[in-house]
Formats: C-alpha cells, structure tokens, sequence
C-alpha cells in the first residue's frame, strides 16, 4: 500500500483516478540520466494504474532498464487538482496488452470502431504497463479559487 499525502484520502483519490478521463503523464529515466515525460491513457484498478504500450516504444526500454517512476494526472483548467506519485512501473504478463488497449480505447474514445482504434488494434506487440504507486499525493484549490 503506498503512501498517501494530501487532502484527499483513499476513496477520494480512488474516485478521481476512476472519473478522470485526462492522460496520465509518466515521467520515466532514460539511459543518458535525464528524464522523459509521456502522456498515456490509465485505467485505475484500486491499487495500480494501468497503461498499455507497444513493445516498440523507446518508454518500453527505459522501463526495463529503470522501474523507477513519477506520474501526475491533473487536468490543465481551473480549478487545478489532481493526483501525483511516485511508483514502480513494470510490463505485465498477467494481464492482456491487447485486451487492455481495448478497455482504454472504450474508456478514452467511447469505443474501438473508429479509424484510430481499427489501426492501434491491429498492430501485435502491445504490452500491459503496471505502474504501481509508491507514493502519492493530492492537491485540491478548488475552493481557493472560487473565492
């Protein structure tokens, strides 16, 4: 169970993570030392977030050399809040790379008819991103900015 800072607690950020239709930023280290930033869609299970990837993405890579992440999900419009954390990011064989783009494609696009799903789905290779939270905080200025 990770760590939990913020004026939120357990159920609160749970919710918001299973209602946030935002991508999640995943902040990862790359072999040079420096850190990159991607925005992917997330599925909340309770515990984990979930991300799929395709085997050949460069993030793929930086993954398996460093488990070591950071993510925030926060949307962009006042009033700001959100959920930010640092985690241990894995590639998972226990769940369906390709059944999980599926979910995220119906949680994201409303689902997998369109041009955009029709081409993701096609590809093989599509991996199950566990990113598991060590971990996090959240932050609410809802009612400081509506003053």
């Amino acid at each position: 169970m990770s760590t939990l800072r913020g004026p939120w607690d357990r159920r609160q950020v749970s919710n918001y993570l299973s209602e946030s239709l935002i991508p999640l930023r995943l902040a990862a280290n790359m072999a040079d030392g420096f850190p990159v930033v991607v925005s992917l869609w997330f599925l909340w299970d309770g515990t984990d977030l979930w991300c799929a990837m395709h085997e050949s993405a460069r993030l793929v890579a930086h993954l398996r050399r460093d488990e070591r992440v950071a993510f925030e999900v926060a949307g962009d419009q006042p009033p700001y809040r959100g959920v930010r954390g640092q985690a241990r990011a894995a590639i998972s064989a226990a769940r369906d790379g390709h059944g999980l783009l599926t979910e995220l494609l119906t949680r994201y696009l409303g689902g997998a008819d369109g041009d955009l799903a029709r081409w993701l789905l096609s590809r093989e290779g599509e991996l199950a991103i566990r990113v598991s939270p060590v971990n996090m905080s959240s932050w609410d200025y809802t009612a400081r900015m509506s003053r």
